[in-house]
């Protein structure tokens, strides 16, 4: 049908020519953008998957960054440990010179010490300017925070290296100990008591003396002095008395009379008798009576004259007394019963000018023989046993008088104390070895050794062997200076006779070893080794030493701290990662023995007071420092690596998915496109087609 109003064919050109431009422009806009969907209307549902996928990928470019810069954090802290390190193997170098004291000069141990001192400033330094943009890695502020709880005093070391704190922030730790670890030990009964061998001894007791003193009187008669002396020493003639009267006949002699003990001597009162003449008449009267007095002057034939004296009585007169004690303890030099004192003498000879003393092994008689007992000292006596007998002797009581009493006042038989020989013990010699956790050693002892000998020759070496000794009765405990199953106690005989104390306890030889603790942490069977135990799972990752031979269960909260690192595309727990890195300053370095601030100048376990106990710490600060670095490194080859080769793949994965939505195929847009221009170009040369129709009317009405 021809129409003129409405050209149809033109209307479908159009059309047509509009979906080719269509076509044609869709075409040219993902040739363009090199994306197949640029609007919602391109693929309603591949633009949701995409965007969802280009979420991802965001996500996932950002914990690829996160694990990166992780990364870069554990190898700036490793590199800054590695010193830490080597200063502490250099710190150790300088104890072990130091102990060489047989070797070095006091000048070279303190220049030692004084390089240690500056090691621990650098450790110290160390720990406090190692910081990746700013924050510090080394000075504890990485580390986590705990809390205390039930019987948390019985953790000696605690070390949190990872723990997931979910959305509380923290996370309660429960200890339960099943089995505490226990030493290794050995026993040895039935080792006879010992019998130390002893010196004979003996005491002698000397009694020094006062002499007797006799009583006197001193007068004046005329200007002349006279002296009345008691003829016997002692305190008897105290009594005595004497008065001069003037009642003799004039011109007498001097005139002696006696009542009682009462003398008195009569002048006359023109007396002209001389001070000697009153001294005859007063003896010749007293040798005639048998009295025991006796009367001297000073006078001489000068006159005494009508002199008078009063009535006076003698005195001074003292008995014989016990000045002083002193006894001398006798030992033989030589212990045993070859030396035993049977007797002690003391004998006063006249011919010997110095004490002497001499021993009869035969009889068992020590002899002292002295010349004078008021020309003898104890201490000569005491010189003079030291110098002639194979004895030495002390002053045990008193003190060193003069004289003495020619006699022992103590019987010497009652104070006599025979010497013993070595007795009990082992019975026969023997040859042992004694291993433990640090080495072993080989003892050679002699027969009749006691088990106090044996501890002490034990525990002489127990930091190279690790084992100590104690003695209970007749029973000798070895024991391990450390617990677990590493720690052991092994005792072999090597040689010794059939009848040997040793053979017969333990035969050949015995062997124990200890045991390690037994715990679950948060209802998880943690594994021990000594007093140590550890567990590792996704969530909780600490190391904890308790008192030794502790099993009381511990409790504590992680309420915070520790480095923080997202590693997922999500921000969940099980896609992040918290690891703890605590301080590595000289007051957190160490453990059990002693922390490494103690190695410095006047610490406790400086060069000059204990190198010992220097190397423990720095051993154990070297270990601690090695944990950190292998921890570190752990988690930075086996989370971050693997970490970062896994987000990766899952990123190239999920670009390869978003890709293949979303991407443009140009191989097959550009087909598209040359056929949306070629339908273009036919579609406007039919519509000009289309527009001529109406024209052809016009050949109609011709």
């Amino acid at each position: 049908m021809t129409r003129i109003n409405t050209n149809v064919s033109s209307l479908v050109a159009q059309n047509r020519l509009q979906s080719s431009n269509n076509d044609l422009q869709t075409s040219l806009t993902r040739l363009s953008t090199g994306l197949r969907i640029n609007s919602g209307a391109d693929d309603p549902a591949g633009l949701i998957a995409s965007e969802a996928l280009r979420s991802e990928i965001t996500g996932l470019n950002k914990a690829i960054s996160n694990t990166s810069r992780a990364n870069q954090i554990i190898s700036t802290a490793d590199s800054a440990l590695g010193q830490v390190s080597n200063l502490l193997n250099d710190v150790r170098g300088l104890v072990v010179e130091a102990a060489n004291t047989g070797a070095l000069s006091s000048e070279e141990i303190a220049a030692n010490q004084l390089q240690i001192d500056s090691s621990l400033e650098a450790i110290n330094r160390i720990a406090q300017t190692t910081t990746f943009q700013g924050r510090k890695l080394l000075d504890g502020s990485l580390g986590f925070q705990t809390t205390a709880g039930t019987n948390f005093g019985k953790v000696k070391d605690l070390q949190v290296d990872q723990a997931s704190l979910g959305s509380t922030g923290k996370v309660s730790v429960d200890v339960t100990v099943s089995k505490a670890a226990e030493q290794a030990s050995v026993e040895v009964a039935n080792i006879p008591a010992g019998i130390e061998a002893t010196a004979a001894t003996g005491d002698i007791t000397f009694t020094s003396q006062t002499a007797a003193v006799a009583s006197t009187l001193d007068f004046t008669l005329g200007g002349e002095d006279f002296t009345l002396t008691a003829d016997t020493a002692g305190a008897a003639g105290d009594d005595l008395t004497i008065t001069v009267v003037n009642t003799g006949t004039s011109g007498s002699s001097p005139a002696i009379s006696k009542t009682g003990d009462d003398y008195t001597i009569t002048l006359a009162s023109d007396s002209t008798a001389t001070a000697d003449d009153i001294a005859t008449a007063f003896n010749a009267y007293v040798d005639a009576n048998d009295d025991d007095v006796t009367l001297t002057t000073t006078g001489g034939t000068t006159n005494v004259g009508a002199a008078t004296l009063t009535q006076t009585s003698l005195a001074g007169g003292a008995d014989a007394g016990t000045a002083e004690t002193a006894t001398l303890n006798i030992t033989a030099n030589t212990a045993g019963t070859a030396s035993n004192i049977a007797s002690i003498n003391y004998v006063e000879d006249a011919g010997t000018t110095t004490p002497t003393a001499s021993f009869d092994s035969d009889t068992g008689a020590l002899t002292i023989t002295v010349n004078d007992a008021s020309n003898v000292t104890l201490s000569s006596v005491v010189d003079a046993i030291a110098a002639g007998t194979d004895f030495t002797a002390e002053i045990e009581t008193g003190g060193d008088f003069t004289t003495f009493d020619p006699t022992i006042t103590t019987a010497a038989s009652a104070n006599l104390v025979d010497g013993v020989d070595l007795g009990g013990g082992l019975a026969e010699a023997a040859v042992f070895e004694l291993q433990g956790t640090n080495g072993s050693e080989v003892f050679n002892v002699s027969k009749n050794t006691t088990i106090d000998d044996l501890v002490s020759q034990i525990n002489l070496v127990s930091d190279a062997t690790g084992v100590k000794a104690t003695a209970s009765g007749t029973t000798l405990s070895l024991t391990s200076t450390a617990y677990g199953s590493d720690a052991v106690v092994d005792l072999r005989v090597i040689n010794e006779a059939a009848t040997g104390t040793l053979t017969a306890a333990i035969g050949a030889g015995k062997r124990d070893t200890g045991a390690d603790i037994q715990a679950k942490v948060n209802g998880i069977e943690a594994s021990g080794k000594g007093n140590s135990l550890n567990i590792n799972t996704s969530t909780l990752d600490l190391s904890l030493t308790v008192e030794e031979g502790s099993s009381d269960n511990i409790s504590f909260e992680i309420n915070g701290g520790g480095a923080k690192f997202q590693l997922g595309a999500d921000v969940v727990g099980n896609q992040q990662a918290r690891i703890g890195i605590n301080s590595v300053n000289t007051a957190r370095l160490g453990g059990t023995s002693g922390k490494l601030f103690e190695l410095s100048s006047g610490g406790a376990a400086s060069l000059a007071n204990d190198p010992s106990k220097a190397a423990e710490i720095v051993g154990q600060a070297i270990d601690q420092v090695t944990g950190i670095r292998g921890r570190l490194g752990a988690f930075q080859s086996t989370t971050l690596d693997s970490n970062l080769v896994s987000l990766n793949e899952t990123l190239s994965n999920l670009q390869e998915a978003e890709s293949s939505i979303r991407d443009a195929d140009f191989a097959k847009e550009s087909a598209n496109l040359t056929r949306a221009q070629i339908l273009v170009q036919s579609g406007t040369n039919v519509l000009s087609l289309a527009n001529q129709n109406p024209q052809n009317v016009l050949s109609l009405l011709r």
